[in-house]
């Protein structure tokens, strides 16, 4: 285990890499095409109804801004377009969306720049993150700066196949400025004008200077109008936050309510990714070898959804199980119902919650306001895959399948051991 140098990393709580060797550096999108994203899914049933079912190909389009493009085009709600899984912007993916109460005629209405749309048929039910079974990734880490590069390559692949740290990626917080948590804090708080001051100002300097300076206007200023306009019109939210503010002055929670659901919902998770983080961080730095085998009072998760608890009557068996693949010691993450603290991983991520006074309360209230529901849940703490990986020159290329809900950059972390801005 060492440490990361990181600053924006050690602020999410992405304090460790398992693994010893220096990485090999590098940047991990130099282009869209050089991070490929393919989702694999379940046997969609097209047994007619009424949701069209389609492939959606995009390069280099964040997922909530080309849904909201194609419903324009449509001329529908964007709230009639469901998914499986949010995908990354600075890539190419492909991905099975439900658009309901059309027809795949209409598609021919829809021209957007590296948006493709391919109708496949129609089901009875709209697409959901339940239909999605994991995803492909073909991905090349470019101008690599090591010149052992086989040697990290073969460090890396064999502890992936045993576990490397399951860490929710930066960009589940915003890759150029990290800050959803912050934002998703406030809301649980109930504090609003916070919630959109960290969203619509907080300027980041990794973000474009006029952005920036927009951003610093109406930190400082509190003006939504002089911030309006200078504010790039491609910042959709940021706009309609400022706009809404001009007709209804500190109406901060109508503010927030001009962003979509989802996006959210989004922020509140992105506050349990971050507790997720710290406390595996935690197990890291306070643990004795192998970090992935149980101790008393740990969690376990199934590969089938069931969950338990290792005591000391179970724990030899626990060791067994865990090692046979069955299942993996899990993190907690609260939410709002009530739940009975086991162990040491439990106890840390409670002390998170005391320090930031965030309350089982606070998600009772933030659920009704978004209209989702977040009642805590278990997340493994490792990640397995089989790298499939070559070198040419200075270019490492990876081939591998994972999950839903676990993140490539945790794997090109552990390899490159680079400074964020260069997996951005």
């Amino acid at each position: 285990m060492i440490k990361s140098p990181y600053e924006t990393e050690r602020l999410l709580g992405i304090e460790y890499y398992l693994t010893d060797k220096p990485g090999c550096g590098g940047i991990l999108r130099k282009t869209p095409g050089d991070f490929k994203v393919n989702e694999i899914f379940a046997d969609i049933k097209l047994t007619g109804g009424p949701h069209l079912i389609c492939e959606l190909s995009k390069t280099n389009w964040e997922l909530q801004r080309a849904v909201k493009e194609i419903a324009n085009r449509l001329g529908i709600s964007h709230k009639r377009i469901s998914w499986g899984g949010t995908k990354d912007k600075r890539a190419e993916t492909k991905q099975l969306i439900s658009i309901y109460g059309i027809k795949a005629e209409d598609l021919d209405r829809v021209h957007l720049k590296d948006i493709e749309l391919k109708p496949l048929g129609y089901a009875r039910q709209q697409m959901s993150l339940g239909d999605l079974k994991g995803n492909s990734f073909d991905i090349n880490i470019c101008d690599c700066t090591k010149e052992n590069l086989p040697e990290v390559l073969e460090e890396c692949s064999d502890a992936a196949k045993t576990g490397l740290c399951n860490y929710y990626g930066i960009q589940r917080f915003g890759t150029l400025r990290p800050v959803s948590h912050l934002v998703g804090i406030a809301m649980l708080k109930g504090d609003f004008e916070d919630a959109v001051m960290k969203y619509a100002g907080y300027p980041c300097r990794d973000e474009r200077e006029e952005t920036r300076n927009a951003r610093k206007v109406f930190e400082e200023t509190r003006n939504p109008r002089e911030a309006l306009d200078l504010m790039p019109v491609n910042m959709h939210y940021e706009r309609a936050i400022l706009h809404h503010l001009i007709e209804k002055p500190k109406d901060y929670k109508g503010a927030l309510l001009t962003i979509p659901p989802k996006l959210l919902s989004m922020f509140v998770s992105a506050f349990q990714s971050y507790m997720f983080n710290r406390t595996l961080s935690m197990r890291i730095e306070t643990g004795n070898g192998n970090i992935f085998e149980p101790e008393t009072g740990d969690r376990l998760l199934f590969s089938d959804g069931r969950e338990d608890v290792v005591t000391e009557r179970t724990l030899k068996t626990a060791k067994i199980h865990t090692r046979r693949g069955k299942c993996s010691v899990a993190i907690y993450m609260p939410g709002s119902e009530d739940f009975s603290e086991t162990g040491a991983m439990d106890r840390y991520a409670l002390s998170i919650m005391d320090e930031l006074r965030i309350s089982k309360e606070g998600y009772e209230n933030i659920s009704s306001f978004v209209g989702a529901r977040f009642t805590g849940a278990s997340r493994a703490i490792d990640l397995k895959t089989d790298l499939n990986s070559s070198v040419c020159g200075d270019t490492i290329n990876l081939k591998f399948t994972l999950p839903p809900g676990h993140y490539a950059t945790t794997v090109c972390r552990e390899i490159m051991k680079a400074d964020p801005k260069d997996m951005a």
